[in-house]
């Protein structure tokens, strides 16, 4: 029928339309950056520069050993510390400072932060500005290479693969009494998930609000993240801060969230059944329209037929007399 042939077309246009999900376009503006790289990369640490003539120097710092990275002066050339001289660039482009580290080591996992010095009423005065995590993964080949430090910061599992509205457990093993600890993305949306002193003080991305709990126990840290959507998809790494030691950190949990598939396919379920019961009443109606044309023309074209059948009755009719009429005749 012809309502089965224009079925598809229309009802495939219809159940394609919650395949696509709607992006968001707006910019996240972020006070801390994550960047995550293999031992042996180069990574960029960007330092937004003041404009103001006030400005005396910036410096980039290694927040817990309050050491001084570069000191960038813009009557002076740049002085790179010596831990750093070989491998060091810097530039300045527009109104950012851009630190170029080059063959990083495990060692470089560190908290950085930029800071100016500007001049006051003819006195000095810091401000501390942006700050990036920085994690750097060593490459180890068993049993050629051994890590170098015994101390291996455990997380589980390795991966995960929730639908959309499920929620996820992610555990982490601290080693000893750890100063701060956090819950790193670092690949699609790098970001701090969340951060928890060795006081309990504690701090949640916005991104997920009431959508994270976490609990500890000794040194195991159990982050439980709820109601995940596809936008959550990314890597999520353990990481810990101990005294005498660089930014530990653990192999990471791969969450990727089903969003595209499962959802697409019960609305598609949901949206042909109410197509199919639409296409039905359309075809209830169609053929109670067409039945109806059906019958009017075949009751006008019955008439005809009657006064027919009326005039060879009386033919007929006629013909029986005048027989009857030659009969008495002889």
């Amino acid at each position: 029928m012809l309502w089965m042939l224009c079925l598809p077309n229309a009802s495939l246009f219809l159940l394609l339309l919650p395949c696509f999900s709607a992006q968001d376009g707006g910019g996240n503006e972020q006070s801390t950056d994550v960047i995550s790289a293999w031992e042996g990369n180069s990574i960029n640490i960007t330092c937004p520069m003041n404009g103001s003539q006030n400005q005396v120097m910036m410096h980039l710092n290694v927040v817990r050993k309050n050491l001084n990275v570069i000191n960038f002066s813009k009557k002076e050339p740049p002085k790179i510390n010596p831990r750093f001289l070989e491998r060091t660039e810097c530039s300045e482009e527009g109104e950012n400072f851009r630190i170029t580290l080059n063959m990083l080591q495990e060692s470089d996992s560190e908290i950085y932060q930029c800071s100016e010095i500007i001049e006051i009423n003819g006195h000095h005065a810091d401000q501390y500005g942006k700050t990036t995590i920085v994690v750097v993964k060593a490459i180890a080949f068993p049993p050629f290479k051994k890590a170098k430090h015994s101390r291996v910061l455990k997380q589980s599992p390795l991966y995960a693969n929730p639908e959309q509205g499920q929620s996820v457990n992610i555990t982490c093993v601290l080693n000893g009494s750890a100063e701060e600890f956090y819950l790193l993305r670092t690949h699609l949306q790098p970001d701090r998930v969340l951060s928890v002193s060795h006081l309990n003080e504690s701090w949640l991305s916005p991104a997920f609000g009431n959508r994270l709990e976490y609990s500890r126990e000794g040194n195991r840290i159990v982050i439980t993240l709820h109601d995940l959507q596809e936008k959550d998809s990314d890597y999520y790494v353990c990481a810990e801060i101990l005294r005498g030691f660089p930014l530990l950190s653990a192999s990471g949990t791969m969450v990727l969230v089903k969003e595209g598939g499962q959802a697409c396919e019960k609305s598609s379920w949901d949206l042909y059944a109410l197509l199919t019961v639409v296409a039905l009443l359309l075809c209830a109606l169609v053929g109670c329209t067409l039945y109806r044309v059906d019958v009017k023309k075949y009751f006008q074209k019955k008439k005809p037929n009657a006064v027919y059948e009326d005039m060879s009755y009386n033919s007929r009719r006629s013909t029986l007399v005048r027989s009857n009429t030659y009969s008495r005749g002889e």
